[in-house]
């Protein structure tokens, strides 16, 4: 138990670093990107008006659980839609305190795939 409590103490303190740093704004939102043991979640924020401008996740394309690097890209990709298709290209990525690595850096490669600048 003082292991996990240790991990997310870890990533908590790293989030909040990221947070001082970065912020979204109606032109340009912030992308946070979300990971559990079994979904794989992206919201566009706003924190101005701290609204949620459009999200998606694994569990709209159907997987149940254990997410791969091939899924979160898949994510990326209809976040990406889903933004443009509100008008939003240009975004601010904020990866939760999360390493860049693995389906958090497949999410992101999605996402620029799809259509958004970062």
């Amino acid at each position: 138990m003082a292991i996990k409590n240790a991990v997310l103490a870890r990533r908590l303190r790293i989030k909040r670093g990221i947070r001082k740093k970065i912020s979204g704004t109606p032109e340009r939102p912030r992308l946070s990107v979300f990971k559990s043991n079994t979904a794989i979640y992206g919201q566009l924020i706003d924190d101005k008006n701290a609204q949620t401008l459009t999200s998606a996740s694994s569990r709209e394309l159907g997987a149940k659980k254990n997410v791969n690097v091939e899924k979160a890209r898949e994510v990326g990709k209809k976040l990406a839609e889903k933004a443009i298709a509100n008008g939003i290209t240009n975004v601010v990525f904020d990866r939760n305190g999360f390493i860049y690595h693995g389906k958090v850096k497949a999410f992101a490669e999605g996402a620029r795939e799809g259509g958004l600048k970062f």
